[in-house]
C-alpha cells in the first residue's frame, strides 16, 4: 500500500540572497533554506500531500538548519543522512533585473553529493506514489549511482516517475556530461517539468512546439510534459493534445527562486488527484493556471522554501 505521496531525491542546501546593505556598503546575506527537490515538496506540503525528502546534509550548524527546517513543514526526513567529514552545500543567489538570478555554488564537494545506495531509504521509495527527482544529483559520484538506484526501485514499485532537469552549468564537468545525464533522467520519468532554455539545450529547438515533439519521440514513456518559459508563460503537452497559459500580472516581484520549483509541485499535486489518463485541454488549462498562479506568488517573496503559497492565496489570485 502507498502511504507516501510524493518522495523525492536529491540536494537539500543554502541559499544566500542579498537582504540589503551595511552601514560600510557590504552586502548582508540572508540563509534562507533552500533546494529544488524540497522546495517542491514543500508547496506539495501546503497543498495537503504526504512528503518525504532523501537526501544529504552536514553535521554542521547549516545541516541543522535545514533538517529542523524540513521537519518542521511536516516532510518526512527520516532518508535524511548527515555526513561528519563533508559540510553542507552552500549557494550564493545574485538576483538580476526582473527577479533573474545567477547562483555561485560551494560544492567540492558539497554533502549532498555523497549520498550513497547503502543510505538510501527503500522504504520511502517503495512506498511512494509519485517519486521525483532532479539532475543535480546526477552530477556527481556516489550519488549519481543512489540516484540511478532510487529511481529503478520506485519504477519496480509502480510509483509515477518526475524528472525536473534544473540545468545547472557550473556543478558540471562539461556540457556534454549534462546533456547525456539529463537525457538519462529524460529516460526514466513519466512527468517532466522542463524551463524553456533547458528544452533548447537538449533539443537546439527553440520552437516549444517543435522541441516538445521532438522529446516525445525520443522518449515516449513521458505522459506528461511541461514547458515553463518565464515571462512567456507555460505549456503542456498530453498524448496529442496542447494547452498554454500566460503567467498573471503580479506586483511586487523580487527574485525568482523557486519560481519552477512551485510550478511543478502543482503539476504533481494534480497528477495525484486526477491521473495521467484521459485527459483533456480544459483540465490541462486549468492545472497550468493554478500553478503559474502559485509560481507567480512566490516570486515575491525571499526564500522559496518557506514561503510558498497557500491554496486560499492562489484561488484569491485566480479569481
Amino acid at each position: 500500500m502507498k502511504t507516501i505521496d510524493v518522495t523525492a531525491l536529491g540536494e537539500l542546501l543554502v541559499d544566500f540572497t542579498q537582504s540589503g546593505t551595511s552601514p560600510r556598503g557590504n552586502p548582508i546575506l540572508e540563509a534562507n533554506p533552500g533546494g529544488a527537490p524540497c522546495n517542491v515538496l514543500a508547496m506539495l506540503r501546503k497543498l495537503g500531500r504526504s512528503c518525504a525528502f532523501i537526501g544529504k546534509v552536514g553535521q554542521d550548524f547549516f545541516g541543522d538548519m535545514l533538517a529542523g527546517t524540513v521537519q518542521d513543514l511536516g516532510i518526512d526526513i527520516q532518508g535524511l543522512r548527515r555526513d561528519s567529514q563533508v559540510p553542507t552545500t552552500l549557494a550564493f543567489v545574485h538576483t538580476l533585473a526582473g527577479g533573474e538570478r545567477e547562483f555561485s555554488f560551494y560544492r567540492s564537494p558539497g554533502a549532498d553529493v555523497t549520498l550513497t545506495e547503502a543510505e538510501l531509504d527503500r522504504d520511502l521509495l517503495t512506498g511512494c506514489r509519485i517519486f521525483h527527482f532532479g539532475s543535480l544529483s546526477l552530477t556527481n559520484e556516489p550519488a549519481r549511482r543512489a540516484t540511478c538506484r532510487a529511481v529503478e526501485l520506485a519504477r519496480l514499485a509502480g510509483a509515477v516517475i518526475s524528472f525536473d532537469p534544473n540545468l545547472r552549468p557550473p556543478l558540471w564537468g562539461s556540457l556534454s556530461e549534462a546533456r547525456e545525464q539529463i537525457a538519462w533522467g529524460l529516460g526514466q520519468c513519466h512527468v517532466l517539468k522542463i524551463s524553456d532554455n533547458e528544452l533548447e539545450f537538449m533539443t537546439g529547438c527553440s520552437d516549444f512546439d517543435r522541441g516538445a515533439a521532438l522529446l516525445r519521440r525520443a522518449y515516449p514513456q513521458i505522459r506528461l510534459m511541461t514547458v515553463t518559459a518565464g515571462a512567456g508563460g507555460s505549456y503542456a503537452y498530453w498524448e496529442g493534445l496542447r494547452a498554454y497559459e500566460p503567467i498573471f500580472d503580479i506586483d511586487g516581484v523580487i527574485e525568482k527562486t523557486g519560481a519552477g520549483d512551485t510550478f511543478c509541485a502543482c503539476v504533481l499535486s494534480f497528477v495525484l488527484e486526477r491521473g495521467l489518463e484521459g485527459l483533456d485541454g480544459e483540465e490541462l488549462s486549468s492545472m497550468l493556471r493554478f500553478a503559474n498562479a502559485a509560481a507567480g506568488l512566490v516570486t515575491t517573496k525571499k526564500g522559496a522554501l518557506k514561503v510558498m503559497p497557500a491554496r486560499e492565496d492562489i484561488e484569491r489570485l485566480l479569481r
